[in-house]
């Protein structure tokens, strides 16, 4: 297994991002003290519910609240997440293609009608 310096790691880590779309800024480290319910965040574009996950290189990703049959998701939106003891891993959908009916949690961007429309020519 290669190992990488901090800087290959980021650079390489930040390429995959830009290809996956995982942009998203990381949360905020909640108050331990704090108690209080948190509510997912808006979408800074439509306004609709997203939720942001750590992908599994260390960046974030927004997904959508729901999750949806993957023949109903394009590949490159695919997403599914890995729960673990310090929560939930997203991690992009490659290599074996999931059966037709198989849940997947599409990236937002799939789902936001502002980022519909910015893609029209």
């Amino acid at each position: 297994m290669a190992v990488l310096c901090d800087d290959c790691w980021n650079r390489a880590a930040n390429d995959l991002a830009a290809d996956e779309g995982a942009t998203a800024a990381p949360r905020p480290d909640p108050d331990p003290e704090d108690t209080a319910w948190i509510e997912p965040a808006p979408c800074r574009e439509c306004g609709a519910e997203v939720r942001v996950f750590p992908t599994n290189y260390d960046r974030w990703i927004v997904l959508a609240t729901v999750e949806l049959p993957a023949k109903d998701v394009l590949p490159r939106f695919r997403w599914r997440l890995v729960h673990g003891q310090d929560g939930s891993v997203a991690v992009r959908v490659r290599g074996i293609e999931p059966a037709l009916g198989d849940p997947v949690v599409p990236d937002h961007r799939m789902l936001c009608p502002a980022e519909e429309a910015s893609a029209r020519p």
